[in-house]
């Protein structure tokens, strides 16, 4: 045995896999390895980052388990080989050495555990392509394999992919069920390496999906002390930082995420692949667009396309946010037509309503916050039902209904403290002090503006710093004739020669919204025109009279 090989070998049991992927390459170099060792060299080869090296590997374990005619080995090694090529969305190539080991294993009429294998793979291949229901089929084929041969890798693997695909078939509380059952083989190690980084990932995406912040956050931590456990792996520990770093910005802490996300860059300068890299950037355009880094933002947003991450809908909220309220309207509304299931939705329905809003569509606002609610109800998630609260909350605002407006904007901001989300929380003050001054309540606006300007400057969000400052400007006269403080405002601005579409733009409203206030207006008052309007407010002191001279 050459000293490669042992230092190989050694390094592979110690879980440096950086060490053993340089040693068994130096001693293949002089030798063919065995077959123990061309695995080794496979996996380890996988888990430092170099997935075509791995997959080659593979290939060549599996070439030489057919030579020695160990077909269910050589059926194993196919299995890891179409593994890494359909989580690289290499669907056909990967379908094919699934076939090719099938026909061996069917040719030989042997009964083993790599059926279960081989049906796990076909199983991913489906959900990949769209048909979840075919994919749990074959999932709950593949666990039954892995039962009667007592394979808890097998087994495990297979009831994530179940509890997967229940929920993109919308049974929810099944599907995040098998997952937390799953995970229980995860953490008593019974399955590799690559599986147990795979478990992680897949479970946390999906909670992620889900908007489940308690798991997603729970698992990310488990994750993080995974990879720390072994310096050298590099495959699993760029999704792991991203992962980290949504915790991060939800939390406020968005200079820490900044920095995690250079750590994913540096990690990933040769990247296994672009799932990582664009997750990132488009966590980057988030944060950049947040604090106003408007250029910066649009940067990351097409880098993140670019690497297959679609970037909405921060980059409609980066629109939105520029002033380009079409361009924000087109993009959302596209890419809520794309999204076919309830969990792609939910995490679009939201900026749907605020730029439904902006572009003075109240009725599709409305009927967007509706779904939102039924969703967020559906998937019991803390998170989506701040978020629905929010998005109701301002509809109704919108529809000049502050009194039915202000429980939910309430709720939804106790929601956002409860889940230590400082700037969505904030953020929900703004709406909260519309309302109090629309009911006729300054001193709580101001209050509340006061509280959210102050998390929006720690935070650095310059945007919101900028809206609140000019909406705590506004000086708001006692109502009068029974009209509110908003319609005031309104009425004020009328006074002062503004149009409808002048005002929206001062008062940060849609001007749909201002001609359903002028229209009270004139009812309240049995006014009939802007001119008579105008006379009423300078008779009742609602408006500065210009100097004379």
């Amino acid at each position: 045995m050459t000293k490669d090989i042992e230092q190989g070998r050694k390094a592979f049991a110690q879980q440096a896999w950086a060490d053993a992927f340089v040693h068994l390459s130096a001693a293949s170099e002089t030798a063919p390895l065995e077959i123990d060792d061309l695995e080794r060299h496979a996996e380890a080869a996988y888990l430092v980052g170099r997935a075509d090296e791995s997959v080659d590997l593979w290939a060549s374990a599996h070439h030489e388990c057919v030579r020695q005619a160990d077909l269910p080995r050589a059926a194993r090694c196919a299995f890891w080989l179409a593994f890494i090529l359909l989580n690289r969305f290499e669907l056909a190539r990967g379908g094919g050495w699934v076939d090719r080991a099938q026909r061996l294993l069917d040719e030989g009429d042997i009964d083993c555990v790599e059926h279960g294998y081989l049906r796990y793979c076909s199983a991913l291949r489906s959900v990949f392509e769209g048909d979840a229901a075919t994919g749990r089929t074959g999932f709950i084929e593949a666990v039954g394999i892995g039962t009667r041969f007592n394979d808890p890798q097998l087994t495990t693997l297979s009831r994530i992919g179940e509890g997967r695909s229940l929920i993109y078939l919308n049974e929810i509380g099944r599907g995040v069920a098998l997952l937390d059952e799953a995970m229980v083989a995860v953490g008593a190690e019974e399955v590799s390496p690559i599986a147990t980084g795979d478990a992680y990932c897949t479970v946390i995406d999906g909670c992620h999906e889900l908007s489940d912040v308690r798991r997603t956050r729970e698992w990310t931590t488990a994750l993080t002390r995974w990879c720390e456990e072994q310096p050298q792996i590099v495959l699993y520990r760029g999704i792991c930082l991203v992962h980290r770093a949504e915790i991060m910005q939800l939390h406020g802490e968005w200079s820490d995420a900044i920095n995690e996300l250079e750590e994913v860059r540096r990690r990933l300068a040769d990247p296994v692949g672009s799932r990582e890299l664009g997750a990132a950037s488009y966590l980057r355009g988030e944060l950049h667009r947040l604090r106003g880094g408007f250029k910066e933002a649009a940067r990351a947003y097409r880098e993140a396309n670019e690497l297959g991450r679609e970037p909405q809908p921060g980059l409609a909220l980066l629109r939105l946010a520029e002033g380009r309220v079409n361009a924000a309207m087109a993009a959302i509304h596209r890419v809520l037509g794309e999204a076919g299931d309830p969990v792609s939705r939910s995490r679009l329905l939201g900026p749907y309503v605020e730029t439904a809003l902006e572009a003075g569509d109240v009725e599709a606002a409305s009927a967007a916050a509706k779904e939102l609610a039924a969703i967020a109800g559906d998937l019991d998630s803390s998170l989506l039902q701040a978020c629905a609260d929010h998005a109701s909350g301002t509809v109704l605002m919108a529809e000049n209904e502050p009194e039915k407006a202000l429980p939910l904007l309430r709720r939804s901001w106790m929601r956002w403290r409860q889940l230590e989300a400082p700037y969505e929380a904030a953020r929900a003050r703004v709406p909260i002090a519309l309302a109090c001054r629309a009911l006729g309540d300054e001193d709580g606006a101001e209050m509340e503006l006061d509280a959210a300007r102050s998390v929006f400057e720690g935070l650095s969000a310059e945007p919101d710093v900028t809206r609140v400052v000019k909406l705590s400007q506004v000086v708001v006269p006692r109502t009068a004739g029974g009209l509110t403080g908003r319609e005031i405002q309104v009425l004020s601005l009328i006074a002062a020669g503004k149009t409808n579409r002048a005002i929206a733009i001062e008062l940060v409203i849609s001007e749909k919204t201002v001609a359903s206030h002028v229209s009270h207006i004139f009812t309240k008052l049995d006014l009939t025109s802007r001119a008579a309007a105008t006379a009423y407010a300078y008779e009742h002191d609602l408006v500065s009279r210009p100097k004379a001279g």
